[in-house]
This record gives structure tokens, C-alpha cells and sequence, in this order.
């Protein structure tokens, strides 16, 4: 159960409410903006929420239980703080958004409704439509381990602890052109280290997408000699300028022979790559004689 402030129970128990919704919405990149459906603009715990913005909620649903709620906030890409080309290239995408209810005219005193996170956004004539997935949305992901032959370490994190900074497992490249299907030109890596990239990362460092990032499906050879053609998965929606720096990142294929042989990692591998596959368990069963208790894998 929520405490209410004293001076926001006063505002409700009034005869004509004075009551706003601030939304406060904290990207990955650290960016925080502030809106509110108000007509003039609230500072709300220190963050400016600006009126008129556009932005507006949905019905919000729940129940009891461990259910997930569901709800929408819509806004106007009109804003000055929204930016479809932010949208487009996914700085939204994971960011966290926190509801307040406010009394406009003490909007010193809010009352935190709820924190969710940005699930789909959804694009159509000016405006955009965002998804919010609260806490009880995360009970559908997976957690804890699975036996499993790979790695279920992600490359680089605390488990894994490769140092992805490393002259050797990064490179910066330069862009000739973006392509249709989601390919994107580049000049300035060593041919020899491609394979090195195959599902790893592309950072754009400057131009309209800085800070995106993109998976690399794979790298081939591209027209001109030193050209490497990116195929990259979910290709961001920006403009691609002649130029424009990228990192590159290495990428894994959670296998133990790539854990050892690629990144010299094999002591922090996790996986279990001698776990027995179908064919040896279903071996055991043969009535051929050769299983005589000794170990499945040696």
C-alpha cells in the first residue's frame, strides 16, 4: 500500500482536483527528461517536466498476482525533447520511465504511481506509441543457469571477464555507405582479423547514430579492396554518412574452443563442454556390449 502525502491527500479530497501526471524517463545513454500533462511546466523532485509535450497515458490495467500490468504512453514527435531520430536509432529502447501523480499546485510533494521499462515503440504519422513493462514483466525472462555445452556468459561481463578494451579484441573502421538489407560499408580493417568480429558490435562514434550499436551478423570482402561489407542485425534507422568512425567489437560463439583459443579464457568458461550430447546418453541403452561402467566422456 502506498503512503500519500498529506498535501496531495488534501488535494484529493477537495472539491475540484489539482492533480497532474509527470512522467520522469532515464535513458541507458544517462539522458533524464521530465514531461507532464499539464498545461504549464512542473519541477517535480529537481527535474523540469515540460508541458505540452504531447505525451499522454493509456487505460493502465492489473490485477492480482504476479501478473504483468499493461500500459501505453503516447506523446508527439513534435517535442522538443523527442526526437524521432532518437527513436529511430533506439535510445529509447530499455529506458526506464517513472510516474508521478501531482498536485500542480504543490508539485513539490509527488507520489511515485510506478517504474516500468520501454518495451515496444511503435511509429505512425508524427506521433509515436511506447509500451510499458513493469516489474512483473521481468518473471517471463529466464534466470539462473542451464547445463548447456556453451557459454552462458556474455562477453565481457563480470563472469566473463575478457577485456573487450584491448588493442587486440576491438577496431576502429571508417563508413563509405550504408546499404539496403541492413549492410553497411567500411574501410580500414585487416581482412585477416574479420572472422574476429563475427557477432560482436558495431559503436558508431560520431555523426546522426553516436552511440548506437548494432550486432554484426558477419563481414565479407567488400568491392574495393580494402572495403569490408558489415551485415549487421536490426539495422538502425539513421543516416549513414562517408566518414563516420565506428568500433568495432569481438564477438563469441559461446563455444569452449573460442573461449580458449580466440581469448586464452578458457579457465573462466562457462559452459560445460563435456557435457554428454543425446548420442551418448541414448549409447548407455545399447545392448551391444561395449558400455562396461566406464566414464561417457574421458
Amino acid at each position: 500500500m502506498k503512503a500519500i502525502p498529506d498535501a496531495l491527500r488534501a488535494g484529493l479530497a477537495g472539491p475540484a482536483t489539482t492533480l497532474a501526471w509527470c512522467w520522469r524517463l532515464t535513458r541507458t545513454d544517462g539522458t533524464v527528461l521530465g514531461f507532464t500533462d499539464h498545461d504549464e511546466a512542473l519541477v517535480v523532485e529537481g527535474l523540469r517536466c515540460e508541458a505540452a509535450s504531447g505525451l499522454s497515458a493509456s487505460e493502465a490495467e492489473a490485477e492480482l498476482g504476479l501478473a504483468a500490468t499493461t500500459q501505453e504512453v503516447e506523446g508527439a514527435l513534435s517535442s522538443l525533447s523527442l526526437d524521432e531520430a532518437d527513436i529511430r536509432a533506439g535510445r529509447y529502447d530499455g529506458a526506464t520511465v517513472e510516474t508521478f501523480l501531482v498536485d500542480w499546485t504543490q508539485p513539490d510533494v509527488p507520489l511515485l504511481v510506478a517504474a516500468a521499462e520501454i518495451g515496444e515503440v511503435r511509429r505512425s504519422a508524427g506521433a509515436f506509441t511506447a509500451e510499458l513493462r513493469g516489474p512483473a514483466a521481468k518473471l517471463d525472462q529466464r534466470h539462473g543457469r542451464i547445463y548447456q555445452r556453451r557459454c552462458d556468459a556474455v562477453l565481457g561481463d563480470g563472469r566473463c571477464r575478457v577485456d573487450l578494451t584491448a588493442p587486440a579484441h576491438c577496431a576502429q573502421v571508417a563508413t563509405v555507405r550504408g546499404e539496403a538489407g541492413g549492410t553497411v560499408i567500411v574501410t580500414g580493417l585487416d581482412p585477416a582479423r574479420r572472422p574476429l568480429f563475427r557477432q560482436g558490435t558495431a559503436t558508431w562514434l560520431d555523426g546522426a547514430g553516436r552511440g548506437v550499436v548494432a550486432e554484426i551478423v558477419d563481414l565479407q570482402e567488400g568491392s574495393a579492396t580494402d572495403d569490408t561489407r558489415l551485415w549487421l542485425r536490426a539495422m538502425p534507422e539513421i543516416p549513414i554518412g562517408a566518414g563516420e568512425r565506428l568500433q568495432l567489437t569481438a564477438g563469441c560463439d559461446k563455444s569452449f574452443v573460442t573461449c580458449r583459443m580466440r581469448f586464452d579464457n578458457g579457465l573462466n568458461f562457462r559452459g560445460f563442454p563435456h557435457l554428454p550430447g543425446s548420442d551418448a546418453a541414448l549409447g548407455i541403452a545399447k545392448t551391444d556390449g561395449l558400455h562396461d561402467g566406464s566414464p561417457v566422456v574421458p
